[in-house]
C-alpha cells in the first residue's frame, strides 16, 4: 500500500508544481490518499540497513540519490537522521525529501521543522514544500512567520504549504495575510487559500469554502487566482451558484465568459441545463454558438428541445452550431426538423443538417427515414435517398423504384445509394444497370455505384467471380472494359485471373485495359501474368507489361532471390533499351553479387554501356563497403581504379548557386562515380540554392591527372566521363 501511495504522492506533487489547475482536479485525490501513510507499513529492515550504509559511506552522489529514492519504500523512522543530514546538500536534498515526505511518524516532521531553522534560499523552500506535502499541523506556527519573510519565494512557498495543511489555524493565517500581504506574495497566499477551500469541500464544509472563495474574489490578486476563486465559488454553491455562472456568461470580459463555459461543463446536476438553454438567446451569435457547444458537452442532461429550437431559428452561427450539436445529442425526435433544414435554401445550413442526419445514431432514425421514402417526391426524395446511402439503410425496393424517376438527380442519388447499400445478392442489379442503363446519362453513375458496391463486398473472390461471369456474357466490348475496370478495383486471385485472361485476348482494347490494370496491381502475384504478356509475340502492349513487371521488382518487398530472378527475366524479356535501363535501376537499388554480375553483363550491350557502367560502379562500391573483393571483376570488365581529383564543383541555377567542392571531395573514391550521402542533390548539398528553378551540378575534375569537366542535371547519377 505504501509503495502505491509513494508513487502517487510523488507524481501528484510534481504535477502540482507544474500545472496551474492541479488543485482543482488532483488535490482531493491526494487528500484521500494521505491517510495511507499512517497505516502500518511493512518495510524490509535488511534493505533499510543496506541503504543507510550507502548514505553513511563515501559513495558517489548518484548512488546516494538512488538510496534515498528506495528509502521512500523501505525507510522507517530509523532512516530519518541520515536523511536529515542531506537536507543542507544542494545535490541530494530533493532526493532526501522524497523519502522524508512519505516515511510515517513524527520523526520526519520534526526533522523537516528543525531544518527550517538553519537553511536559506532554495534549500529552505524545498523543506517548506515537504512540510506542506506532509500536512504537518505542528509546522503552522513556523510557516506563519515565514509568510512574512523578506524573501518573496520563501514567503510564497510557506503560503502554499499552509494551504496544503489546510487546518483551521493555517486557514486563519492565510485569510489574515491576504489583507495586508505584499503584492508579490498575494498570488501564493490566494493559491494556499484555494487549497484550503478544496479541503473544506472535500470535508462537506461548503459554507466555509464559499467564504474563502469569496474573500479571494474581492482581494487584490492576480487574474488567474481570481478566475480560480470564481470557479470554486460557483461550484461550491451548487444550484445556488447558477446565478453567478450566468453572470460570468454575460460578462463583457472574454476571460470570464470562457471560465463560465468550462465551469458549465463540469457543473453537477441538471438544473443548470435549463438555465443555459434560456441564456442562449441573450448572447451575441458568436457566444451563443460557443454556449451551444458547452451544452452539448453535457449529453446526459442537455435540454434537447432548446438545441432543436436554436437549430431552427435565430442567427446563422447559432443555428449551425446547434445543428452540428444534434449529431451528438439528437435522436429520432429531431429528424423531422433536420429534414426541413436540409432542404433550406442556405447551402451552409442545408449541408450542416445533412451531415447531422447522416451521423445521428439509432435504428429509429433509420426506420423513420425509410418510412418517409415511398411517399416522397422532388427534392425531399433526393435528400432521403442520399441519406439512405450515407447511413447504409436497407431500402433496395424503394431505390429501384426511384430509378424510374424522370429526374436525373433522383436517379443518380438512387444509384449512389444502391452502391452503398446492396449486398452480394443485389450485385446483379447494379451489373444490369451498367450493362443496360435505362438512360445514357445514368451510365457513369451506375459504373461508380457498381465499383463502390464491389469493393465493399465481404467476399471479394465471390464478387470477382460474378463480375467475371458478367464479362464473359457481355456482348459489347465497351461493357467488357467497364466490368474489367471494376474487377481490377476488387482485386484478389479470381480478379487477377480475369484481368490476365483479357490481356491474352487478341482484342487491342482488352489488352489495353488488362495491362493498365496489371501495371497498378497491389500484390506481387501479378508479376508472372505481366511477364507472360510481355513475352507474347505481337502483343500491342508488351512495353507496358514489362514496365509493370519491373515496377513490382523495384517497389515491392520481395525475397532477394526472387527479386534477382525477376531482374534476370526482365532483362531477357525487355525488347527496348529504355526498358533494360529500368532493370539497371533496380539492380543499382538492390546491390548484391547477383545484381553485380547482371550489371557487368549489361556492359557488353552498346546501348546500355553508359548506364551499366554507372550501375556496375555503384554496386561495386556497395559490395566493397561490405568487404567483398570486386577488383578483378572490374578489371576484367575494363573498369579500373582511377585517381579522382575534384577541383571545383558548383550546384544551382540562375537565381542562386553554391560551392559544393568540399562535399564532392569527401565523397570521391578510386572510381569515377560519386555517390552522395542522400537521395537528392538538395539534401546532400545542404539545401536548395535556387528554389523553383532548374538546377545543374557543374564539376571540374581530374582522372589520373587528366583534366575534365562535366555538367549533371539535378538528381542525375554523377559519373565522371574519362577525359580524352
Amino acid at each position: 500500500m505504501r509503495q502505491l501511495f509513494t508513487l502517487l504522492h510523488i507524481q501528484l506533487w510534481f504535477t502540482y508544481m507544474h500545472i496551474k489547475y492541479f488543485y482543482c482536479l488532483a488535490l482531493p485525490l491526494l487528500f484521500a490518499l494521505t491517510p495511507l501513510a499512517a497505516e502500518p507499513i511493512k518495510v524490509s529492515a535488511e534493505k533499510e540497513m543496506e541503504l543507510l550504509a550507502v548514505l553513511q559511506s563515501d559513495a558517489p552522489a548518484a548512488d546516494k540519490a538512488l538510496a534515498c529514492k528506495k528509502l521512500a519504500i523501505d525507510g522507517s523512522a530509523a532512516a530519518v537522521p541520515d536523511l536529515a543530514k542531506l537536507l543542507p546538500d544542494p545535490q541530494l536534498q530533493s532526493w532526501a525529501r522524497i523519502a522524508l515526505e512519505v516515511i510515517p511518524g513524527p520523526e520526519a516532521d520534526e526533522a523537516l521543522r528543525k531544518a527550517t531553522q538553519s537553511l536559506e534560499g532554495r534549500l529552505l523552500i524545498g523543506v517548506i514544500n515537504s512540510l506542506g506535502v506532509r500536512r504537518d499541523a505542528k509546522a503552522v506556527e513556523l510557516l506563519t512567520k515565514r509568510v512574512a519573510d523578506k524573501d518573496v519565494e520563501v514567503a510564497s512557498a510557506a503560503a502554499v504549504a499552509l494551504g496544503r495543511i489546510g487546518d483551521a489555524a493555517a486557514t486563519k493565517t492565510l485569510r489574515e495575510a491576504l489583507v495586508n500581504a505584499p503584492k508579490p506574495v498575494n498570488s501564493a497566499i490566494a493559491e494556499g487559500l484555494m487549497l484550503c477551500a478544496e479541503q473544506r469541500l472535500a470535508g462537506d464544509k461548503a459554507a466555509e469554502a464559499i467564504e474563502i472563495y469569496d474573500q479571494v474574489r474581492i482581494a487584490q490578486v492576480p487574474n488567474q487566482r481570481f478566475l480560480e476563486a470564481t470557479r470554486g465559488a460557483i461550484l461550491a454553491r451548487k444550484d445556488e451558484g447558477i446565478t453567478l455562472l450566468i453572470e460570468q456568461l454575460r460578462s463583457p470580459e472574454k476571460r470570464l465568459f470562457q471560465l463560465a463555459l468550462s465551469t458549465a461543463r463540469e457543473f453537477p446536476g441538471s438544473a443548470v441545463d435549463k438555465a443555459l438553454a434560456e441564456e442562449v438567446a441573450n448572447l451575441n451569435p458568436d457566444r451563443g454558438a460557443l454556449l451551444i457547444a458547452a451544452m452539448t458537452d453535457r449529453p446526459n442532461t442537455v435540454v434537447l428541445p432548446a438545441i432543436v429550437k436554436a437549430a431552427g431559428t435565430g442567427p446563422k452561427e447559432v443555428r449551425i452550431a446547434a445543428i452540428t450539436a444534434l449529431s451528438r445529442v439528437g435522436d429520432a425526435s429531431t429528424v423531422s426538423a433536420l429534414l426541413e433544414t436540409a432542404l433550406d435554401g442556405d447551402a451552409d445550413l442545408a449541408d450542416a443538417a445533412k451531415a447531422t442526419l447522416a451521423e445521428l445514431s439509432g435504428e429509429k432514425v433509420d426506420s423513420q427515414i425509410a418510412a418517409l421514402l415511398p411517399a416522397a417526391t422532388g427534392k425531399q426524395l433526393s435528400l432521403l435517398i442520399e441519406l439512405v446511402g450515407a447511413r447504409r439503410i436497407e431500402a433496395t425496393a424503394a431505390l429501384l423504384k426511384a430509378l424510374d424517376s424522370n429526374e436525373t438527380n433522383v436517379r443518380t442519388a438512387a444509384l449512389t445509394a444502391l452502391g452503398e447499400t446492396v449486398d452480394a445478392k443485389g450485385l446483379p442489379v447494379l451489373i444490369a444497370q451498367v450493362a443496360t442503363p435505362k438512360r445514357a446519362e445514368d451510365a457513369a453513375a451506375a459504373e461508380k455505384a457498381l465499383k463502390a458496391a464491389s469493393i465493399r463486398m465481404p467476399d471479394r473472390e465471390a464478387c470477382a467471380a460474378e463480375l467475371s461471369a458478367a464479362v464473359d456474357n457481355a456482348k459489347a466490348l465497351p461493357l467488357k472494359v467497364k466490368l474489367l475496370e471494376v474487377i481490377g478495383a476488387v482485386g484478389g486471385k479470381k480478379a487477377l485471373a480475369a484481368v490476365g485472361m483479357a490481356g491474352k485476348s487478341s482484342v487491342p482494347e482488352l489488352q489495353d485495359v488488362s495491362t493498365r490494370l496489371l501495371g497498378e496491381w497491389t500484390t506481387e502475384d501479378a508479376a508472372p501474368v505481366l511477364l507472360e504478356l510481355a513475352k507474347m509475340p505481337g502483343h500491342k502492349y508488351q512495353g507496358r507489361a514489362i514496365k509493370g513487371y519491373i515496377r513490382i521488382a523495384r517497389q515491392f518487398v520481395l525475397p532477394e532471390d526472387l527479386r534477382n530472378e525477376m531482374c534476370a527475366k526482365a532483362m531477357d524479356a525487355a525488347k527496348q533499351p529504355g526498358d533494360k535501363k529500368l532493370v539497371l535501376v533496380v539492380l543499382q537499388r538492390y546491390p548484391n553479387e547477383s545484381t553485380f554480375k547482371m550489371a557487368l553483363a549489361a556492359l557488353k550491350v552498346a546501348d546500355l554501356k553508359a548506364e551499366a557502367t554507372g550501375t556496375v560502379m555503384s554496386i561495386a562500391q556497395s559490395l566493397a563497403s561490405k568487404g567483398v573483393d570486386v577488383k578483378d571483376q572490374l578489371a576484367n570488365a575494363g573498369i579500373e581504379k582511377v585517381k579522382v581529383e575534384i577541383l571545383k564543383a558548383e550546384y544551382g541555377g540562375d537565381s542562386g548557386k553554391k560551392d559544393v567542392t568540399a562535399i564532392l571531395q569527401r565523397q570521391a573514391t578510386d572510381l569515377p562515380l560519386i555517390t552522395l550521402t542522400d537521395t537528392t542533390y538538395n539534401k546532400s548539398f545542404g539545401g536548395d540554392p535556387a528554389p523553383g528553378s532548374d538546377k545543374r551540378l557543374k564539376v571540374q575534375y581530374k582522372l589520373n591527372g587528366k583534366p575534365g569537366e562535366a555538367t549533371f542535371a539535378e538528381g542525375a547519377l554523377i559519373l565522371l566521363p574519362m577525359p580524352n
